[in-house]
């Protein structure tokens, strides 16, 4: 069976598939431009995202496996067959992705931006430190990201709003909403944390009127997808002061271009794309991909880990 593995960490996938399923003819590809022929012959691709130009030239395609959570770059292809099956790696991203949360309401709420600035022109200017001690946070997408971020604010004595279109009982969540109750979740919170997938309900959820309804002193942290909001009027309420700031790991169009407007405003900490990948994510994703590996060279194709239904 031919494996591609197109990603920036292929190197060190295609080294650990070897090590368990050393039968298998593995090509890593870095770059599309490693990629050659082997596309042609490929039974099963590994990747984040694929040009469709490249996905056009897989004819022997059968499997995708996505190297993360999302796959919303992947099927939205015009030349993916609808006889390819698509697995994810969802669940194996709440460690670092709620770490990054903590990190970006930390940096926010302490003007951490500033003192850096500060450090490079050797001013000496403090104030006091504003705590996430009694602060509110609303969680937009209650998964295994979710509840993690839940669960490591309950840690800073934070109140937690939970949004998901499921309701559950969680020991970390004080008050679960639906998605359709953002804007009265919003008006309550001073942190409103996004980590919901990119869905048609989704789209464009945080826009003037949940902004509107922010407090002015609360902040938007975004570590889903930027497609969750409208940025002409998250750049617009930023301007105005409607709210304090925004911490953004994603964007619309990535990498974000020069001359975004979220580059020279003081209140965005921009974060390119930083919070799924980490220093053992090979190991983590590895979890994932070697049991379906496994279960797909035994002959099965309806029961891989985290299959998309189509």
């Amino acid at each position: 069976m031919n494996v591609l593995v197109l990603d920036k960490l292929a190197i060190g996938y295609k080294e650990a598939i070897l090590a368990k399923f050393p039968a298998l003819v593995v090509h890593a590809a870095v770059k599309e431009e490693d990629v050659g022929g082997f596309i042609e012959k490929a039974d099963v691709l590994m990747c984040a995202r694929i040009s469709d130009a490249l996905m056009q030239k897989a004819s022997n395609l059968k499997w995708i496996q996505a190297v993360t959570t999302g796959t919303d770059y992947i099927t939205r292809l015009p030349s993916l067959k609808k006889d390819v099956m698509i697995t994810t790696t969802r669940g194996i991203h709440a460690p670092q992705v709620s770490e990054m949360v903590i990190l970006l309401m930390l940096a926010l709420n302490r003007n951490l931006s500033e003192v850096v600035r500060n450090q490079d022109k050797a001013l000496w200017v403090s104030w006091p430190s504003k705590l996430l001690w009694k602060k509110k946070a609303g969680v937009l997408g209650i998964g295994v990201i979710g509840e993690e971020v839940a669960r490591r604010c309950k840690v800073f004595g934070m109140e937690v709003f939970g949004m998901d279109i499921v309701k559950r009982d969680i020991e970390w969540v004080d008050h679960f909403y639906g998605p359709q109750d953002i804007v009265e979740v919003a008006a309550q919170v001073d942190f409103l944390i996004l980590v919901a997938p990119h869905t048609p309900e989704t789209g464009n959820i945080v826009g003037a009127k949940v902004l509107a309804a922010m407090k002015p002193t609360a902040f938007v942290i975004n570590l889903a997808r930027g497609e969750l909001i409208d940025d002409d009027a998250l750049i617009r309420a930023l301007r105005e002061g409607k709210i304090a700031g925004a911490g953004l790991d994603v964007y619309r169009q990535e990498p974000l271009p020069s001359d975004h407007p979220f580059w020279g405003m003081k209140n965005v900490m921009v974060i390119p794309h930083m919070g799924g990948p980490s220093d053992v994510y090979v190991e983590q994703a590895m979890a994932v991909i070697g049991e379906n590996l496994k279960r797909y060279l035994s002959g099965e194709r309806k029961n891989l880990i985290n299959m998309i239904e189509r």
